[in-house]
């Protein structure tokens, strides 16, 4: 039932796909802007996202009549979006300072069980057993979970010209995987 290649291999997939280390500064940002991002929060609906995409992500889709195509491009503008409020300075998701819904929007989805995440997991299916694909997700999730509880520390580490400089620089690299995503899934 568990194998430990295709365990590695799917974690391996996962993790690059979640790019949680890319993601540091985009975390650290939201952070501040909602004041504090409940780590276990966003793991646990970042995994149930995942999980749900496994068991029921197709059809699930099917039954919206949403393609998956289109759930990636939508995913890509939202990302798109972070990455301007990154590299511009600006607000364009209003925060009211509740870290129970910004654990959840943006950061447990897209950022983490993203369109990009979602559409992997689905693809993992044709090629590896369930059981492997979830025990993949699993030790992604403990990565996530280390990364969230860490985003002081970073923090702290970058200081303030440091995380501006990180903070910039990966906002135009999301921006080109939002670019990248829309223009692979855009149907012309």
């Amino acid at each position: 039932m568990f194998h430990f290649d295709q365990i590695l291999a799917i974690t391996f997939t996962l993790f690059a796909v979640i790019d949680i280390v890319g993601s540091i500064p985009v975390l650290i940002s939201m952070k501040e802007k909602l004041g504090h991002i409940d780590s276990g929060k966003a793991t646990l609906a970042s995994g149930v996202l995942m999980i749900l995409f496994l068991l029921v992500g197709e059809p699930f889709l099917k039954l919206l009549s949403v393609d998956v195509h289109s759930f990636a491009v939508a995913g890509s503008i939202v990302i798109f979006v972070i990455g301007l409020e990154m590299i511009l300075g600006v607000e364009f998701f209003k925060s009211e300072k509740d870290t129970k819904t910004g654990s959840l929007i943006p950061i447990a989805f897209p950022l983490i069980a993203g369109s990009g995440t979602l559409t992997t997991i689905m693809s993992l299916k044709a090629n590896f057993d369930q059981w492997n694909i979830f025990a993949g997700i699993l030790i992604n999730l403990i990565i996530i979970y280390i990364v969230l509880r860490s985003l002081s520390f970073i923090e702290r580490i970058l200081g303030k010209a440091g995380l501006m400089v990180v903070r910039k620089f990966f906002g135009v690299i999301l921006l080109a995987i939002a670019v990248k995503i829309f223009k692979s899934n855009l149907n012309l």
